[in-house]
Protein backbone atom coordinates (compact mmCIF):
# COMPACT_ATOMS: atom_id res chain seq x y z
CA UNK A 1 0.00 0.00 0.00
CA UNK A 2 1.46 3.57 -1.03
CA UNK A 3 0.90 6.97 0.95
CA UNK A 4 0.64 10.05 -0.32
CA UNK A 5 0.22 13.10 2.04
CA UNK A 6 -1.54 15.89 0.48
CA UNK A 7 -0.91 19.23 1.77
CA UNK A 8 -3.80 21.27 1.28
CA UNK A 9 -6.34 18.47 1.22
CA UNK A 10 -9.20 20.79 2.68
CA UNK A 11 -9.72 22.49 -0.87
CA UNK A 12 -11.29 21.64 -4.17
CA UNK A 13 -8.14 19.62 -5.58
CA UNK A 14 -6.99 18.19 -2.19
CA UNK A 15 -10.80 16.31 -1.73
CA UNK A 16 -10.84 15.13 -5.60
CA UNK A 17 -7.19 14.03 -5.38
CA UNK A 18 -8.03 12.26 -1.63
CA UNK A 19 -10.98 10.26 -3.27
CA UNK A 20 -8.80 9.38 -6.64
CA UNK A 21 -5.91 7.99 -4.29
CA UNK A 22 -8.20 6.28 -2.23
CA UNK A 23 -9.84 4.23 -4.95
CA UNK A 24 -7.00 3.02 -5.96
CA UNK A 25 -6.13 1.60 -2.76
CA UNK A 26 -3.34 4.45 -1.00
CA UNK A 27 -3.44 5.35 2.38
CA UNK A 28 -4.58 9.09 2.48
CA UNK A 29 -2.88 11.24 4.59
CA UNK A 30 -4.65 14.63 4.97
CA UNK A 31 -2.44 17.86 5.89
CA UNK A 32 -3.72 21.14 7.35
CA UNK A 33 -2.79 23.89 9.51
CA UNK A 34 -4.49 22.57 12.73
CA UNK A 35 -6.20 19.28 11.37
CA UNK A 36 -7.93 18.92 15.18
CA UNK A 37 -10.19 22.40 13.96
CA UNK A 38 -10.78 21.57 10.52
CA UNK A 39 -14.13 20.57 9.73
CA UNK A 40 -13.41 19.26 6.36
CA UNK A 41 -16.26 19.80 4.57
CA UNK A 42 -15.26 19.16 0.87
CA UNK A 43 -14.22 15.43 2.41
CA UNK A 44 -17.72 15.15 4.12
CA UNK A 45 -19.51 16.14 0.73
CA UNK A 46 -17.73 13.72 -1.33
CA UNK A 47 -18.12 10.77 1.77
CA UNK A 48 -14.64 10.08 2.15
CA UNK A 49 -13.92 11.98 5.33
CA UNK A 50 -13.57 8.85 7.68
CA UNK A 51 -11.03 7.25 5.14
CA UNK A 52 -8.34 10.80 5.44
CA UNK A 53 -5.89 10.35 8.09
CA UNK A 54 -5.78 14.15 9.45
CA UNK A 55 -2.30 15.56 10.22
CA UNK A 56 -1.61 19.30 11.49
CA UNK A 57 1.18 20.84 9.21
CA UNK A 58 2.88 24.70 8.46
CA UNK A 59 4.25 24.55 5.42
CA UNK A 60 5.81 27.85 6.49
CA UNK A 61 7.17 26.14 9.30
CA UNK A 62 10.58 24.07 8.28
CA UNK A 63 10.22 22.26 11.79
CA UNK A 64 6.47 21.61 11.60
CA UNK A 65 7.28 20.32 7.51
CA UNK A 66 10.63 18.25 8.31
CA UNK A 67 8.84 16.25 11.30
CA UNK A 68 5.37 15.30 9.46
CA UNK A 69 7.87 14.20 6.38
CA UNK A 70 9.70 11.98 8.86
CA UNK A 71 5.98 10.80 10.95
CA UNK A 72 3.98 9.85 7.73
CA UNK A 73 6.97 8.32 5.53
CA UNK A 74 4.97 9.40 2.27
CA UNK A 75 5.90 7.35 -1.21
CA UNK A 76 4.00 10.36 -2.71
CA UNK A 77 3.87 14.31 -1.23
CA UNK A 78 1.18 16.52 -3.22
CA UNK A 79 1.67 20.27 -2.26
CA UNK A 80 -1.70 21.75 -3.17
CA UNK A 81 -1.43 24.18 -0.72
CA UNK A 82 -1.09 27.87 -0.42
CA UNK A 83 -3.25 31.40 -0.47
CA UNK A 84 -5.03 29.99 -4.34
CA UNK A 85 -7.06 33.66 -5.14
CA UNK A 86 -5.15 36.34 -7.57
CA UNK A 87 -7.52 38.64 -6.16
CA UNK A 88 -6.44 38.48 -2.54
CA UNK A 89 -2.81 38.01 -3.42
CA UNK A 90 -2.90 41.93 -4.12
CA UNK A 91 -4.65 42.47 -0.55
CA UNK A 92 -1.84 40.19 1.09
CA UNK A 93 0.87 39.83 -1.12
CA UNK A 94 3.51 38.91 1.88
CA UNK A 95 1.52 36.00 2.94
CA UNK A 96 0.71 34.65 -0.44
CA UNK A 97 4.40 34.28 -1.08
CA UNK A 98 5.41 32.84 2.05
CA UNK A 99 2.77 30.32 2.02
CA UNK A 100 2.78 29.17 -1.73
CA UNK A 101 6.71 30.13 -2.62
CA UNK A 102 8.41 29.27 1.08
CA UNK A 103 5.55 26.45 1.76
CA UNK A 104 7.01 24.78 -1.36
CA UNK A 105 10.94 25.06 -0.62
CA UNK A 106 9.80 24.05 2.83
CA UNK A 107 8.24 20.72 1.26
CA UNK A 108 11.90 20.57 -1.18
CA UNK A 109 14.28 21.04 1.60
CA UNK A 110 12.10 18.14 4.11
CA UNK A 111 12.26 15.80 1.76
CA UNK A 112 16.00 16.13 1.03
CA UNK A 113 17.25 16.33 4.98
CA UNK A 114 14.96 13.39 5.38
CA UNK A 115 16.86 10.93 2.68
CA UNK A 116 13.25 9.31 1.89
CA UNK A 117 12.38 8.35 -1.70
CA UNK A 118 9.36 11.02 -1.75
CA UNK A 119 7.86 11.80 -5.33
CA UNK A 120 7.13 15.49 -4.82
CA UNK A 121 4.01 16.98 -6.98
CA UNK A 122 3.75 20.78 -6.67
CA UNK A 123 0.66 22.77 -7.85
CA UNK A 124 1.84 25.26 -10.47
CA UNK A 125 -0.29 28.18 -12.10
CA UNK A 126 -1.37 29.27 -16.09
CA UNK A 127 -1.51 32.90 -14.02
CA UNK A 128 2.93 32.34 -14.03
CA UNK A 129 3.20 32.86 -17.83
CA UNK A 130 0.85 36.70 -18.16
CA UNK A 131 0.20 37.55 -21.38
CA UNK A 132 0.65 35.01 -24.48
CA UNK A 133 -1.08 36.89 -27.25
CA UNK A 134 -2.71 34.37 -29.63
CA UNK A 135 -0.08 31.59 -28.76
CA UNK A 136 -1.09 29.09 -26.43
CA UNK A 137 1.34 28.80 -23.70
CA UNK A 138 3.04 25.03 -23.09
CA UNK A 139 6.16 23.94 -21.23
CA UNK A 140 8.75 26.17 -22.92
CA UNK A 141 6.82 29.18 -22.86
CA UNK A 142 8.81 32.42 -20.51
CA UNK A 143 6.76 33.16 -16.92
CA UNK A 144 5.90 37.27 -17.11
CA UNK A 145 3.80 37.13 -14.27
CA UNK A 146 1.01 40.17 -13.84
CA UNK A 147 0.05 39.24 -9.77
CA UNK A 148 1.62 38.37 -6.53
CA UNK A 149 -0.05 35.35 -6.51
CA UNK A 150 1.71 34.68 -9.90
CA UNK A 151 5.29 35.90 -9.13
CA UNK A 152 5.17 33.13 -5.87
CA UNK A 153 4.20 29.96 -8.09
CA UNK A 154 6.48 31.19 -10.49
CA UNK A 155 9.05 31.07 -7.53
CA UNK A 156 7.79 27.91 -6.66
CA UNK A 157 7.96 26.64 -9.88
CA UNK A 158 11.82 27.14 -10.39
CA UNK A 159 12.69 26.15 -6.87
CA UNK A 160 11.18 22.54 -7.76
CA UNK A 161 13.32 22.80 -11.34
CA UNK A 162 16.20 23.35 -9.36
CA UNK A 163 15.92 20.47 -6.52
CA UNK A 164 14.92 18.32 -8.87
CA UNK A 165 18.00 18.91 -11.02
CA UNK A 166 21.02 19.82 -8.25
CA UNK A 167 19.38 17.11 -5.66
CA UNK A 168 18.18 14.49 -7.89
CA UNK A 169 14.68 14.70 -6.34
CA UNK A 170 11.47 13.11 -8.21
CA UNK A 171 9.62 16.81 -8.08
CA UNK A 172 8.02 18.20 -10.91
CA UNK A 173 5.14 21.09 -10.87
CA UNK A 174 1.71 20.65 -13.11
CA UNK A 175 1.17 24.18 -14.70
CA UNK A 176 -2.21 23.84 -14.09
CA UNK A 177 -4.96 26.09 -15.91
CA UNK A 178 -8.26 27.19 -14.30
CA UNK A 179 -10.32 23.92 -13.15
CA UNK A 180 -13.84 24.10 -11.32
CA UNK A 181 -16.03 21.99 -10.10
CA UNK A 182 -19.28 22.17 -7.05
CA UNK A 183 -16.46 21.71 -4.27
CA UNK A 184 -15.17 25.07 -5.86
CA UNK A 185 -14.64 28.02 -3.25
CA UNK A 186 -17.28 30.25 -3.13
CA UNK A 187 -15.00 33.05 -3.41
CA UNK A 188 -14.31 32.21 -6.73
CA UNK A 189 -16.15 33.75 -9.55
CA UNK A 190 -17.05 31.02 -11.22
CA UNK A 191 -18.90 29.77 -7.95
CA UNK A 192 -19.58 33.43 -7.38
CA UNK A 193 -21.78 33.86 -10.54
CA UNK A 194 -23.05 30.06 -10.42
CA UNK A 195 -24.62 30.91 -6.61
CA UNK A 196 -26.03 34.26 -7.56
CA UNK A 197 -27.98 32.77 -11.01
CA UNK A 198 -29.88 30.38 -8.67
CA UNK A 199 -30.36 32.41 -6.05
CA UNK A 200 -32.10 35.21 -8.48
CA UNK A 201 -33.73 32.46 -10.47
CA UNK A 202 -35.04 31.55 -6.60
CA UNK A 203 -36.61 35.33 -6.71
CA UNK A 204 -33.48 36.88 -5.25
CA UNK A 205 -33.92 40.55 -6.67
CA UNK A 206 -30.07 41.17 -6.60
CA UNK A 207 -27.70 42.18 -8.98
CA UNK A 208 -24.66 40.26 -9.51
CA UNK A 209 -21.68 42.54 -9.46
CA UNK A 210 -18.36 41.61 -11.59
CA UNK A 211 -15.26 43.37 -12.91
CA UNK A 212 -13.65 42.48 -16.40
CA UNK A 213 -16.07 39.88 -17.61
CA UNK A 214 -14.18 40.05 -21.48
CA UNK A 215 -11.22 38.39 -20.08
CA UNK A 216 -10.89 34.25 -21.68
CA UNK A 217 -9.93 31.64 -19.49
CA UNK A 218 -9.34 27.81 -20.26
CA UNK A 219 -11.88 26.26 -17.69
CA UNK A 220 -11.57 22.33 -16.84
CA UNK A 221 -13.17 19.86 -14.49
CA UNK A 222 -11.09 19.78 -11.12
CA UNK A 223 -11.62 15.64 -10.99
CA UNK A 224 -9.96 15.22 -14.34
CA UNK A 225 -6.71 17.32 -12.93
CA UNK A 226 -6.17 15.67 -10.09
CA UNK A 227 -5.87 12.62 -12.29
CA UNK A 228 -3.00 14.21 -14.45
CA UNK A 229 -1.11 14.91 -10.64
CA UNK A 230 -1.07 11.22 -10.48
CA UNK A 231 0.30 10.00 -13.39
CA UNK A 232 3.10 12.79 -13.27
CA UNK A 233 4.02 10.84 -10.24
CA UNK A 234 3.84 7.63 -11.93
CA UNK A 235 6.21 8.00 -15.11
CA UNK A 236 9.80 7.00 -15.05
CA UNK A 237 11.36 10.89 -14.81
CA UNK A 238 10.18 13.48 -12.89
CA UNK A 239 8.92 16.49 -15.56
CA UNK A 240 6.40 19.84 -15.49
CA UNK A 241 3.12 19.31 -17.49
CA UNK A 242 0.22 21.89 -19.00
CA UNK A 243 -2.70 20.92 -17.83
CA UNK A 244 -5.56 22.71 -19.60
CA UNK A 245 -8.36 21.47 -22.31
CA UNK A 246 -6.72 23.59 -25.03
CA UNK A 247 -10.48 25.78 -25.35
CA UNK A 248 -10.32 29.21 -23.65
CA UNK A 249 -13.66 31.01 -23.84
CA UNK A 250 -15.11 35.08 -22.60
CA UNK A 251 -16.13 34.88 -18.99
CA UNK A 252 -18.99 36.71 -20.70
CA UNK A 253 -19.92 32.99 -22.12
CA UNK A 254 -19.43 31.25 -18.66
CA UNK A 255 -21.91 33.81 -17.30
CA UNK A 256 -24.39 33.27 -20.06
CA UNK A 257 -24.18 29.09 -20.09
CA UNK A 258 -24.71 29.45 -16.14
CA UNK A 259 -27.90 31.92 -16.22
CA UNK A 260 -29.19 29.78 -19.29
CA UNK A 261 -29.33 26.99 -16.92
CA UNK A 262 -31.84 29.21 -15.12
CA UNK A 263 -33.43 30.16 -17.73
CA UNK A 264 -32.74 34.05 -17.39
CA UNK A 265 -30.77 36.67 -19.19
CA UNK A 266 -27.60 37.07 -17.65
CA UNK A 267 -27.56 40.80 -19.35
CA UNK A 268 -31.36 41.60 -16.72
CA UNK A 269 -29.34 40.30 -13.44
CA UNK A 270 -25.28 41.39 -14.00
CA UNK A 271 -23.99 45.14 -13.44
CA UNK A 272 -19.66 45.91 -14.08
CA UNK A 273 -18.24 47.13 -11.08
CA UNK A 274 -14.90 49.17 -11.79
CA UNK A 275 -14.33 48.47 -8.22
CA UNK A 276 -14.03 45.22 -8.76
CA UNK A 277 -11.03 45.44 -11.58
CA UNK A 278 -7.63 43.75 -10.30
CA UNK A 279 -4.77 46.26 -10.48
CA UNK A 280 -3.70 44.43 -12.98
CA UNK A 281 -5.38 41.09 -14.79
CA UNK A 282 -3.85 39.42 -18.00
CA UNK A 283 -6.82 38.76 -20.74
CA UNK A 284 -6.19 36.17 -22.34
CA UNK A 285 -4.93 32.68 -20.95
CA UNK A 286 -4.02 30.16 -24.02
CA UNK A 287 -3.39 26.56 -23.47
CA UNK A 288 -1.25 23.88 -25.20
CA UNK A 289 -1.61 20.42 -23.43
CA UNK A 290 -0.25 18.47 -26.26
CA UNK A 291 2.63 17.33 -23.96
CA UNK A 292 0.55 15.80 -21.34
CA UNK A 293 -1.45 14.19 -24.03
CA UNK A 294 1.55 12.35 -25.48
CA UNK A 295 3.61 11.54 -22.28
CA UNK A 296 0.90 10.97 -19.54
CA UNK A 297 -2.06 9.59 -22.17
CA UNK A 298 -4.08 12.41 -20.68
CA UNK A 299 -6.76 14.68 -22.00
CA UNK A 300 -9.55 16.72 -20.40
CA UNK A 301 -12.81 15.09 -20.61
CA UNK A 302 -15.48 17.67 -19.54
CA UNK A 303 -16.23 21.05 -21.81
CA UNK A 304 -17.47 24.54 -20.13
CA UNK A 305 -20.97 23.54 -21.28
CA UNK A 306 -20.92 20.06 -19.31
CA UNK A 307 -19.09 21.84 -15.93
CA UNK A 308 -21.29 24.60 -15.97
CA UNK A 309 -24.16 22.24 -16.00
CA UNK A 310 -22.56 20.01 -13.39
CA UNK A 311 -22.05 23.42 -11.23
CA UNK A 312 -25.46 24.80 -11.79
CA UNK A 313 -27.53 21.24 -10.53
CA UNK A 314 -25.41 20.52 -7.55
CA UNK A 315 -26.51 24.52 -6.66
CA UNK A 316 -29.87 24.24 -7.78
CA UNK A 317 -30.10 20.28 -5.55
CA UNK A 318 -27.97 22.23 -2.30
CA UNK A 319 -30.61 25.24 -2.63
CA UNK A 320 -33.30 22.57 -2.80
CA UNK A 321 -32.28 20.87 0.52
CA UNK A 322 -32.19 23.75 2.48
CA UNK A 323 -35.94 24.57 1.75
Amino acid sequence: MKTALICGVSGQDGAYLSKLLLDKGYRVVGGSRDASTNKFDNLQRIGIKAGVEPVSISLTDFRSTLQTIIKVAPDEVYNLSGQSSVGLSFEQPVETFESVSIGALNLLEAIRFSGLPVKLYNSGSSECFGETGPQPANEQTPFKPVSPYAVAKAAAHWQVAIYRQAYNLFACTGILFNHESPLRSDRFVTKKIINAACRIAAGSKEKLQLGNIEILRDWGWAPDYVEAMWLMLQQPEAEDYVIATGASNPLKYFIDLAFKFFKLDWRDHVVSDPGLMRPADLHAGRADASKALNKLQWKASYNLEQIVAAMAQDALLRQEATI
